[in-house]
Parts: C-alpha cells; sequence; structure tokens
C-alpha cells in the first residue's frame, strides 16, 4: 500500500480520499513549517501532498527515497524545487483550474470596491460619520474594461463583465478573432487598450515578457481617470510609477490582490486613499482551497495506483509503458513546439503537426499536447502538457493533425507549422540515434541542428561575407560559439544559421549582429535541456 503525507492543511474530505481510495496516508498538518522534523520522517513516504507552507528543496528531496510524487493544492509551485524533483525522478503535480471562478470574482470585487470607494467609505461610517458628499462613485455599466490575457481567468472575467453589461477591449497575443468574437469581445492590441480603457484588469503570469507590462512609459499611454486592478502576479505593475500616477489624478483608483515582493508589508501604493489593497486572496475562498485539496488527492491517488499522470509540471501524461519509448520524442516536440513559440510574435490561429514513420505509431495525443506546451510555455512557463492544450483550445487555435510512412533517410520526424493571419512558419526535427532530438529543416531549409539550451537564429540573403560578420561581431563581444550550423534553400537565396551558444546572446549581441546590415532576422531562443 502507498504511503502518502499531508503536511499542510487540506480538507477531511481531501484525506479520506486517500483513505478510500487505498493510500495509506499521515495527516500532519503542521510539519511542513517544521524542516527538520519533515527531513527526519520524508524518507517512509511514497507522495507528499502540500499547500504553500512546505518548502521542498534539494536538500529534502536527498532524504525522501522512497518519494515518488509531490502534489500542490493550488497552481504555484514556487515553493517546490522542480529541476530537484526532476533530476530525483520525482513527479510534480499542482492543480491548476481549481481556483479560477474565486480568482477572478475577487477581480471584479476589486473593480466594484474601487470604483464605489468602498472600503474608505466603510471605514468612515464606522467612525460614526456620514460624509455622503464624498464618496462620489461611478458606475461600471457602459464602462470600457480591458482585459490583458484572456485565457482560462481573463475569460470568465469577461464573461462577468458582460453580465455587467461593460463593453470589453482584450489584449492577449494567443487570443484569434473566432475566439474573441466567442467570447464576445474586441481584440486590441496594448496601446490600444490601455488608451481607451476605463478599467485595466490584469490575468497572465510574470515572464520576462510580462514584467512591469504596465510600466511608466504605458502609464502615460493610460485614458485620464482610470482604474486599474491587479488580481494577477506582482511584478506585472510599476509600483512606484502607478502611485506617482495615483497623486497626481492622472489614475483614478486601483485595487492590488498581489505585490511585487510578498509578503507585502510596505509599498508604494499603501496608504493611499484611492487604493484597495489585499494581502493574496485571489484564491482565499472555502470553495478554491476544497476543489483544489480534492482534485490533489484524486490525482496523487490516480498515479499511486495506476500509474496515471496528471497535471505534471515535469513529465508528460502517457503510461508508464509508454514513457521509455516516448521519453526523447517529447522532448522534441515539446522543442519543436518552443521554437515556434519564440519565432512567432503574431496570434497564432492553427498549429499543423505531420508525424513521420515511427512518431506516426506513439501516442499522439501525448506528443500534440507536448508541442503545444512548448509553444505556449514561452509566454506562460506555468504551462504544462494538461493546462497548455486547454488555454489553446480557449484562445481558438486550431490544431490538425497527419501522419504517413513514408521510410525516407528516418526512422521518423515531427514537423511543426503554425499558421497565422500574415504567414506559415515551419521546422521539423527527429530523434537521432543516440537518443538526442535534433532540428532537420527550418523554413523549408534542411538543416542538422544539435539543441542547446542557448541558441542564436539569423537569417540573411545567401551572399559572400555573412559568416565573416557573425563570426567576427560574436568574437568582438566575447560570444563563444559551441555548435553551428547552415543552410539555404538556393545559391543566392534565403540562408539561415543555427548557433549553440555558451550563454544566451544578451541585447547588446542581437543589436550588433542587426547593426552590420547583414541580416534579415537575429533572434535568440533558449530550450530547456
Amino acid at each position: 500500500m502507498p504511503k502518502v503525507l499531508v503536511s499542510d492543511k487540506l480538507s477531511e474530505t481531501a484525506v479520506q480520499i486517500f483513505r478510500d481510495r487505498g493510500v495509506e496516508v499521515d495527516y500532519l498538518p503542521d510539519v511542513g513549517k517544521d524542516k527538520e522534523r519533515l527531513a527526519e520522517i520524508i524518507g517512509q513516504y511514497d507522495g507528499l501532498a502540500i499547500r504553500s507552507a512546505t518548502k521542498v528543496t534539494e536538500k529534502l528531496l536527498a532524504g525522501a527515497a522512497n518519494l515518488k510524487v509531490i502534489g500542490r493544492a493550488g497552481i504555484g509551485v514556487d515553493n517546490v524545487d522542480i529541476p530537484a524533483a526532476s533530476k530525483k525522478g520525482v513527479i510534480v503535480m499542482n492543480t491548476p483550474f481549481g481556483n479560477s471562478v474565486t480568482t477572478a470574482e475577487h477581480a471584479i470585487a476589486m473593480m466594484f470596491a474601487v470604483a464605489r470607494q468602498l472600503p474608505e467609505a466603510s471605514v468612515s461610517t464606522h467612525e460614526g460619520k456620514w460624509e455622503k458628499s464624498r464618496f462620489m462613485g461611478v458606475e461600471l455599466f457602459n464602462k470600457v474594461l480591458g482585459v490583458v490575457g484572456a485565457g482560462n481567468i481573463g475569460s470568465i472575467v469577461i464573461d462577468r463583465a458582460l453580465g455587467l453589461r461593460m463593453k470589453v477591449l482584450a489584449y492577449d497575443p494567443f487570443l484569434s478573432e473566432d475566439r474573441a468574437r466567442e467570447l464576445g469581445v474586441t481584440k486590441v492590441d496594448l496601446d490600444e487598450l490601455l488608451g481607451r480603457a476605463d478599467f485595466v484588469t490584469f490575468h497572465v503570469p510574470l515572464t520576462d515578457k510580462t514584467r512591469n507590462i504596465l510600466s511608466r512609459e504605458a502609464i502615460a499611454k493610460l485614458k485620464p481617470g482610470v482604474r486599474i486592478i491587479n488580481c494577477a502576479r506582482g511584478g506585472l505593475v510599476d509600483e512606484e510609477a502607478l502611485a506617482e500616477a495615483l497623486q497626481d489624478g492622472r489614475v483614478a483608483g486601483a485595487g492590488f490582490d498581489v505585490f511585487a515582493t510578498e509578503p507585502a508589508t510596505e509599498s508604494p501604493l499603501f496608504g493611499l486613499p484611492n487604493v484597495v489593497v489585499t494581502p493574496h486572496l485571489g484564491a482565499s475562498t472555502s470553495e478554491a482551497q476544497e476543489n483544489v485539496a480534492l482534485q490533489v488527492a484524486e490525482q496523487m491517488s490516480d498515479y499511486l495506483l495506476t500509474g496515471a499522470v496528471q497535471n505534471a509540471l515535469n513529465m508528460p501524461s502517457v503510461t508508464a509503458e509508454e514513457a521509455a519509448v516516448m521519453g526523447p520524442w517529447i522532448k522534441l516536440a515539446s522543442h519543436l513546439g518552443s521554437f515556434v513559440g519564440q519565432m512567432t510574435d503574431e496570434p497564432i490561429k492553427a498549429i499543423n503537426i505531420l508525424y513521420d514513420g515511427v512518431a506516426a505509431s506513439m501516442n499522439l495525443n501525448a506528443l500534440n499536447a507536448a508541442v503545444i506546451a512548448g509553444m505556449m510555455k514561452v509566454s506562460n512557463p506555468d504551462m504544462n502538457m494538461v493546462s497548455a492544450p486547454v488555454a489553446a483550445k480557449e484562445r481558438g487555435i486550431q490544431l490538425a493533425t497527419t501522419h504517413q510512412d513514408k521510410q525516407g533517410i528516418f526512422d521518423g520526424y515531427i514537423k511543426v507549422t503554425v499558421v497565422t493571419e500574415e504567414r506559415e512558419r515551419s521546422i521539423a526535427g527527429t530523434v537521432f540515434s543516440d537518443g538526442k532530438p535534433r532540428f532537420i529543416q527550418i523554413r523549408g531549409i534542411n538543416v542538422d541542428a544539435e539543441i542547446g539550451e542557448h541558441m542564436l537564429y539569423t537569417r540573411n540573403k545567401d551572399v559572400p561575407g555573412v559568416i565573416g560578420a557573425l563570426g567576427m561581431t560574436l568574437g568582438e563581444l566575447g560570444v563563444n560559439i559551441a555548435n553551428f550550423t547552415l543552410g539555404r534553400s538556393s545559391q543566392g537565396d534565403d540562408a539561415i544559421a543555427l548557433l549553440y551558444l555558451d550563454g544566451a546572446a544578451s541585447p547588446e549581441v542581437v543589436g550588433a549582429l542587426k547593426g552590420t546590415g547583414k541580416f534579415l532576422q537575429v533572434k535568440p531562443m533558449s530550450f530547456e535541456i
């Protein structure tokens, strides 16, 4: 009988699920806060169910001799060292959809609170004052709401806002026109949203691309009198710049549940009369906490008893038998998706995947999910093989797969083509006998490229001097090339290069290469190896 430790508070109903399914469970809800005690006992357990209090470190994992799965009741896994867990062979699961409604409702509540100055009016009235004329609010009815991020939570906010008869604009690089029509929103770029919206609410993860998405420069583009809501992630908004805009009246109000530094004991937004703040309560409802607890108990029981994997952040959702054969191909599929995701800035309408040879005989659902996850993780690192296909479907991205058995020079290969309003972009890859994935074709040009953590892609016209300029520029900037692959469609036509670098290419490197005037495109890329 497998044995699970619950080291944070879960409901008795969730704990009983383990027992009912035939899993032995120890419910010790305070041991997660006691690092020494947890380290002493972790070695006897097959599974560890946690919330946010338990910190799963590399040191803790070193003593977890029998641990097979960690289940996080909730979406955030900042308290789990996932790379260390992967090296240890421990699956890390989360529950990405259990608190979506709760978080969306909190954003709507924040809009009402800011629009009608409810917290400040409540304090004033409790003090025996009757300052009716002081608290003049605004209606949400007929106002323009700008939603940044139209995924799972954002789409729920949109639905609620439309019910309030608001007009909704949405900015999301992955939102298709068809999905926008289905949601009932107008798809716009970020600058247009900022310039037109009466309220702006954020529902995107914190990534390099979204960090300070509402920067000082972006705040200057806001419609005067706008109100800002952030119940997504701290760091999306430049809090200091927003505080200045709130103080000088350019921004009428704000509602924040998340902050750049948490726990937030101080912030430029604290103390401002037109700002409503809460201590990261987005997922704090009894329903949401119960939902994620029940879900994690079911997922962990399924894995420990049957080997089924759901919502895993570091393992594909395939059977144990398939994993041994498909592992390298799933890694390849993820790399192919990541490549087109990093190369594509405009909304993707469709993904077409061709499987040839041995690849066509595998679990195509898992390979499809790996491609989509690789693509979606470019903008949302929390995506996995379960949540990414759902997110793609929500954005109206169409998926089509074909398979063939041509038996060419490779035993099999995968070709991924993405379709946008403006272009199609394709890449193909295979797995060599050494088990290593390779890129074999980009833009219809044949290559043989080993895949590295840090890469640089360039495109140019096939004319003399380009390779020399590339090598000289990188050399002058101290960038070492570990591997180098060239390809061209025909003499004098388009040519590409894919470089495997020892470190990430900096903006200075990219700017210097573009400054030579010899390249049509320069794109730094990164892959999870």
